[in-house]
């Protein structure tokens, strides 16, 4: 979070100082980015509106500049515009589509979580960060080196929101039910599941001041329990990962994140692990 050099904000010209840009003036207070206004449109010019906010921003004493795009799609105008601004991390304002058209046809934000390299920033409510719960959800049943390290970036970012908001971080990973059949004893009973799953967790905890409170270690699927410990916690943000798979047509973003989405009342952080990014880079430059 603290290398973040610039910011892509994805505006509403007709509600310019919304959700998105004020948690886009948070972070770039702290890490002195700079802020790129965009504003996804195909009909009218809001060139004069955005400039004036952009203006705006200026005597606030933020870096910024602005510019109205549209492409083929939404995530196709917001990734093309980060390409070219070379933006770091995109912070868009969600809106949950309707159950309907969700069924029907995969929502924007999902597409975009799919498809852009850098981490995307998912703006859910307006209240107030400071002094709330920050929660890392991980899934410490992998530990291949790509799921390693998309843990330690999770945590890593996560601990870093946690000191801009001087906030708790709290960590979560969810672990399967006991199976009698498994052949690895560990894994045939609740107990010795968690006493596996937690030691896992043991080189991070040292290294970002988790205690055993803070972690929480529970039985069950990750796209129940992660929304509902968010809400337990009144958790500002859930910073969550994916690991795409190679091999596909394009890249697929793991399911637990695009089913929490909605289910989530926090703001979401969504990372990928850097394999991830380097492919969705090349897709991007294609286009």
């Amino acid at each position: 979070m603290q290398a973040i050099r610039s910011i892509l904000v994805v505006v509403n010209p007709d509600q310019p100082d919304g959700l998105a840009l004020k948690r886009a003036k948070l972070i770039a207070s702290v890490t002195q980015s700079h802020l790129h206004l965009l504003a996804c449109e195909k009909r009218g010019d809001f060139s004069a509106r955005l400039e004036e906010l952009a203006a705006s921003l200026r005597e606030e004493g933020y870096s910024c500049s602005c510019r109205q795009a549209w492409q083929d799609s939404l995530q196709t105008t917001i990734i093309a515009e980060q390409q070219a601004e070379g933006c770091g991390l995109v912070v868009k304002e969600h809106i949950p589509d309707n159950p309907l058209k969700k069924a029907l046809l995969t929502p924007d934000d999902w597409k975009l979580l799919r498809y852009c390299p850098t981490p995307v920033l998912l703006v859910k409510s307006a209240h107030p960060w400071a002094g709330r719960a920050i929660l890392a959800a991980i899934d410490v049943g992998n530990g291949d080196a790509e799921h390693l390290a998309l843990h330690a970036s999770i945590v890593s970012n996560a601990y870093d929101i946690a000191g801009l908001t001087h906030g708790q971080l709290h960590v979560i990973s969810a672990h399967p039910s006991p199976m009698l059949s498994a052949a690895d004893p560990t894994f045939q009973l609740s107990e010795t599941i968690e006493a596996r799953y937690r030691e896992a967790c043991r080189a991070f905890q040292a290294e970002y001041g988790v205690d055993d409170e803070h972690l929480h270690i529970e039985e069950g699927p990750a796209d129940v329990l992660i929304p509902r410990e968010a809400q337990n916690l009144d958790a500002a943000v859930t910073v969550i990962g994916t690991v795409a798979r190679t091999g596909f047509s394009g890249a697929l973003i793991g399911n637990t994140a695009e089913v929490v989405l909605d289910a989530l009342e926090s703001d979401v952080l969504v990372l990928k692990p850097d394999e991830i990014i380097a492919h969705l880079e090349e897709l991007a430059a294609k286009v």
